[in-house]
Parts: C-alpha cells; sequence; structure tokens
C-alpha cells in the first residue's frame, strides 16, 4: 500500500472510454515514442475538483480501447495525500472530464530525482514462542483428522527391508 504524497511509477491496464461514453472523439490517442501522453487524473471517490494529478502515460498500444500501460501520477500541490494500490482505479481525465480508466496493477515511489526508492523489508519484532505439542492430535471432524489418528492392521505389521 502506497500513499501518493509525491511521483509514483504505475503499471496497469488503461481503457479508454469510446465518444458515446463520453471519451475522446478522435478514439484512443496514438502513442509517440518522443512524447508520452499527458493528461490529468484522479482516484475515486476524489473528484477532478479536489483530487486532481497529473499523469503521464507510455508503451500502450495505439489505437486500442484496452492494452497494457505504464506511467507516472503526480499529485498536485496542496492537494492530500491518497491512497494507491494495485486494483485502484485512476480516471483519466482531459479538463474535467473523463476519457479513460487506468486498473492499477503495480505500483512503485519514486524518488524527486525519478529515480525508484526500494521497499523497506517489514520488521517483526515481536517474539512468537511456540506452543507445547500435544500429545493426541486436537480433534477436528474431518477426513485428513480421522487418517491422522486411525489405526490399521498394516501398523502392526514389522517393516521389512528390501532385500537388493
Amino acid at each position: 500500500m502506497v500513499m501518493m504524497t509525491g511521483s509514483l511509477a504505475v503499471r496497469g491496464t488503461v481503457v479508454w472510454l469510446t465518444p458515446q461514453q463520453g471519451g475522446r472523439v478522435s478514439g484512443p490517442p496514438d502513442p509517440d515514442y518522443d512524447y508520452d501522453y499527458t493528461a490529468t487524473a484522479y482516484l475515486p471517490p476524489r473528484t477532478a475538483d479536489d483530487g486532481q494529478a497529473g499523469l503521464a502515460l507510455r508503451r500502450f498500444a495505439p489505437g486500442a480501447w484496452r492494452t497494457p500501460a505504464e506511467g507516472i501520477l503526480v499529485p498536485a500541490k496542496g492537494n492530500r495525500a491518497q491512497q494507491v494500490i494495485p486494483g485502484c482505479i485512476v480516471v483519466i481525465t482531459e479538463g474535467v472530464r473523463p476519457v479513460g480508466l487506468l486498473t492499477v496493477e503495480e505500483v512503485e515511489v519514486l524518488a524527486p530525482d525519478g529515480t525508484p526508492v526500494p521497499a523497506a523489508a517489514p520488521t517483526f519484532d515481536a517474539v512468537v514462542e511456540a506452543a507445547p505439542l500435544a500429545a493426541e492430535p486436537p480433534y477436528r471432524h474431518s477426513t485428513a483428522a480421522a487418517r491422522w489418528t486411525s489405526t490399521h492392521a498394516s501398523d502392526d505389521t514389522p517393516s521389512q527391508t528390501a532385500g537388493v
């Protein structure tokens, strides 16, 4: 889970809205290898009025209504932090008009110079003590528990070594 207080690199799937849905009249943008597609965006439940962020997209298929893409989200000055996690939806806007939806699949924090910030390894400060094992397995009404505790005639036969 990442709080967007600075720039974030995101990867996901973008779905462009059709003109009938209020999207771009010209259809999906054509990526240019020299320039990124830039627009504004917001993360619901915020709106274009109170959660505006800058968005730059690249590496998406030209003319495709649904395509993988990657980009950078930059929060607008003065906006409160927003949670960006895999599975969240970013509404892509041109002005205040929604033109596409980006489903986030990966999130990476960027340093002010644009380099990725390595994720901190989780620390486990709590000490876990192992409980002593019971002499008998706990009662569970399942086939597995029944097999664990049942005896079979083959349990009484002496083990034999393979005469190889």
